[in-house]
């Protein structure tokens, strides 16, 4: 399963159109409780499982010189080269602390859900109204992410 929404705010934020809405999902459930919940579980986590950074480095690799070669037939080649391998961080606990947020929410009622982007058509006759109160879904529930950052999850087909 996809790691589960780090921050509800950042992946509404998102920029791209095309991405899903990862969430905790209870139905009825308001969406500033889902929130508090959130951040409380977070918070937990990272106290249960805290960051534990490393520095590591990809391996080098090994460039071969080239052969060239002129009208005459005189060839030579050039030297080969090695290129340092990328340096980059990495926090080891990361996936043990998502464990321990989804089992938090889980115990709270919330389970994690995601929803694709509406289609045009959808969007376009959609009230830009922000959910506040987590609706029932269906297989066709889908969201519209509003200018403000917010969100809406719409149910198309079905009135109300």
């Amino acid at each position: 399963m996809k790691t589960v929404l780090r921050l509800l705010l950042p992946v509404m934020a998102l920029s791209a159109c095309d991405s899903p809405l990862s969430l905790y999902y209870r139905e009825g459930e308001s969406v500033s409780r889902l929130q508090t919940e959130t951040t409380q579980c977070q918070l937990q986590a990272v106290q249960d499982v805290p960051v534990a950074t490393q520095v590591r480095q990809s391996p080098p690799t090994y460039w071969p010189g080239r052969t060239y070669c002129d009208g005459r037939g005189h060839c030579y080649r050039s030297a080969g080269w090695w290129q340092p391998g990328q340096v980059y961080t990495v926090d080891v606990n990361q996936g043990l602390r998502d464990e321990v947020e989804a089992l938090c929410m889980a115990q709270k009622g919330f389970r994690p859900v995601s929803l694709p982007p509406c289609k045009q058509s959808v969007r376009s006759s959609a009230s830009n109204v922000p959910t506040t109160t987590l609706p029932p879904l269906t297989t066709q529930s889908c969201y519209v992410k509003l200018d403000n950052g917010a969100f809406q999850i719409l149910n198309p087909g079905q009135s109300g």
